[in-house]
């Protein structure tokens, strides 16, 4: 049950994110992109290869079409970043891609060599100036902050799943053009690579062209404080030094970039490494292609189950935790004895990296301001190509230094790869990055990170305790059913607390600031954020570290949702602001008080149908952590069934009042 619900919240959430037409506008413009980097890697080879005479030249053909896309990663993402954060993103765009169709074009129609490198590496260029600027884009385009989850796992799907599926598929039809039709040739195969990369670059003609007339939102910024002209600015230099300012000087961000570092050398070991190790394992080629194929997987279903680990551990502490456990299995990998041991461990490793990665991207998009967005991202990628590349030119390196030694094990000779004590190694950096990432982005350090993994691994809430919010359309039925079911639950030995009724504070607050209610609706909803703040900071979180049950009326959803149907306010402004006020702390538990439209006990049936539609479509967004129970009856019978609902689900929970409690 709970996992059919949890595959239908997923749909729900990728769908009602493609439902926004500018980014779905977008995910179709990062296909054409994305299989155009895929086509270019096997039709530049190709290339490459039929334009080199010597053999020992066309064996490094892939390895220099690689290296020449890599370099300029460590070269331009800083520069990238600064662009898009100082310049208009669409045009950013537009021009990188017409460069880049350009470039490939003219690979074709120079035929050299010589200019292919060069042309591949300023296409290499381009790319990294275009990704900082799509990337900070993003969470521009969507309508609420929680939708840059999913917005990422769309855009990983797309750019590492159905691209590269499509790029390779291409290419093979392109290829296999002569043999259907049986045509034969001295030069064919060079004819076929050369109408491999035109098409490549007609690909990034298209891309310009749909992002310069379909995609004006692009050039949209979040921040109210937009820049004004361009001569008040800071200068190129300076935005860039601003940029590394930021980074070193804001924990979470530092954290990232710890816990990024930690994440890419362990990849860049397994990597180097994985030829030699399949061996150590008495595998041959087979024995590398399932590796692969297992970290791979792992790496699809981390990003796939990603919010489900988000949902039990907040994104702060998932990112440090997650590069911990890739250590951890790393460390296990190294000593793995057997293959299909090894192959599990691998498949962990590459969980692990998915989680790590769709989370930090999620962090950058949600919780980094506009202005810095772009170049936080430029930073990112640029230590991972930097990072990538060392430690996959260094590990090669160590073990042929350490080479294959034997030592004894109480009196027997064993034989150790040199592999071992590298894959051991870089396990080492991964766990000690993940774990001062972890105390830099942690803002409740009291919790140790194993206990934080193992919570996360078992399925345990973000805390001790446990929240349950009681929402509904009127305050009647809410402060009637949160005040039963508190009393249903210390009947039955649990230590509950009933937190304040947050709108009865609101009302006082006014009074307190006026002798009139308060007019603006701005005002109103910091009035409302206000108390909530205070609730959660006096009651909440010190009875949930206490490992109590809070059980609480109108937590969030209820004035999100009237005030939405009410006001002209956006929803993500109201959204920020209750994230602001409540600490990002969410119920673990929110029972949805239904009642038709019909019963009219709400003034006005037209808000009160927006209100409950409003909250019903929250409650479908997200059934795992919803509770919809009909209250088309008295509230006795809606008490019964709140209580027959609930109660089976905190048997867990159970534990004895203390007597002072009694």
């Amino acid at each position: 049950m709970g996992q059919a619900q949890s595959s239908v919240s997923t749909v729900h959430r990728l769908r009602s994110v493609l439902a926004i037409r500018p980014f779905r506008r977008l995910w179709l413009v990062t296909y054409l992109c994305s299989v155009g980097d895929w086509l270019s890697l096997l039709a530049l080879t190709g290339l490459v290869t039929e334009m080199m005479n010597s053999y020992q030249w066309q064996s490094f053909a892939l390895s220099l079409v690689v290296l020449t896309q890599l370099l300029p990663g460590i070269l331009f993402a800083p520069v990238g970043g600064v662009l898009a954060d100082r310049f208009d993103r669409r045009k950013v765009m537009v021009v990188c891609d017409v460069l880049r169709g350009s470039l490939f074009i003219s690979i074709a129609l120079i035929g050299s060599p010589i200019w292919l490198f060069v042309a591949n590496f300023l296409v290499g260029c381009c790319a990294m100036l275009w990704i900082p600027a799509k990337e900070s884009a993003v969470p521009n385009l969507l309508r609420r902050p929680d939708q840059v989850e999913s917005a990422n796992q769309l855009g990983l799907v797309m750019t590492y799943g159905i691209s590269t599926i499509s790029g390779f598929g291409l290419y093979s039809l392109i290829a296999g053009v002569p043999a259907y039709l049986n045509l034969q040739g001295g030069d064919l195969e060079f004819r076929i690579a050369t109408i491999a990369v035109i098409i490549n670059g007609l690909l990034y003609f298209t891309s310009a062209i749909l992002i310069a007339t379909r995609l004006p939102e692009l050039s949209g910024r979040a921040s109210a404080h937009k820049r004004e002209v361009d001569a008040d600015k800071p200068g190129f230099v300076a935005m860039f030094r601003e940029g590394i300012r930021f980074a070193a000087a804001t924990p979470l961000v530092r954290g990232l970039v710890i816990g990024m570092i930690g994440a890419f050398a362990a990849a860049g070991v397994v990597i180097a490494t994985a030829k030699l190790y399949a061996a150590s394992l008495l595998g041959g080629a087979s024995t590398f292609g399932l590796l692969f194929m297992a970290v791979f997987l792992g790496l699809a279903v981390g990003m796939a189950t990603a919010p489900r680990f988000a949902r039990r551990l907040a994104y702060n502490r998932l990112f440090g935790v997650t590069i911990v456990g890739a250590g951890i299995t790393l460390t296990l990998v190294a000593l793995a004895p057997s293959l299909w041991l090894a192959l599990l461990m691998v498949a962990l490793v590459g969980l692990c990296a998915g989680v790590a990665f769709l989370t930090g991207l999620t962090i950058v998009g949600s919780q980094v301001e506009d202005e810095m967005r772009g170049r936080t991202v430029a930073l990112i990628q640029s230590l991972l190509k930097i990072v990538l590349f060392g430690a996959s030119a260094g590990a090669p390196l160590l073990v042929a230094v350490l080479q294959k030694r034997t030592v004894s094990v109480f009196g027997h000779p064993m034989e150790v790869d040199a592999t071992r004590p590298v894959m051991l190694g870089g396990a080492a950096i991964a766990i000690v990055l993940g774990l001062v990432a972890y105390r830099q982005m942690d803002d409740r350090r009291e919790e140790r990170v194993l206990s934080s993994l193992f919570a996360a691994i078992r399925g345990r809430t973000r805390t001790k305790g446990m929240l349950i919010a009681v929402e509904g359309d009127t305050r009647e039925d809410t402060s009637v059913q949160a005040r039963r079911l508190a009393a249903a639950l210390r009947a039955e030995g649990l230590d509950v607390l009933l937190a304040a009724d947050p709108e009865h504070d609101e009302r006082r607050l006014r009074t307190m600031l006026s002798s009139a209610e308060l007019a603006g609706v701005r005002a109103q909803a910091l009035v409302a954020a206000a108390v909530r703040a205070d609730v959660v900071e006096r009651q909440v979180r010190p009875a949930l570290d206490e490992g109590s049950i809070v059980v609480m009326e109108r937590y969030v959803d209820s004035p999100l949702a009237h005030f939405s149907a009410t006001s002209s306010l956006e929803h993500h402004e109201l959204e920020g602001l209750v994230d602001w006020a409540t600490g990002r702390l969410r119920p673990d538990l929110t029972i949805l008080l239904d009642r038709p439209v019909s019963d009219g006990k709400a003034i006005g049936l037209e808000h009160h149908w927006r209100v409950q539609r409003l909250l019903s479509e929250m409650a479908a967004a997200d059934p795992d952590r919803y509770l919809v129970v009909e209250a088309d009856g008295d509230a006795d019978t809606t008490a019964e069934r709140v209580h027959a609902a609930v109660l089976p689900l905190l048997a867990t929970q159970k534990r004895v009042v203390p007597e002072a409690t009694v």
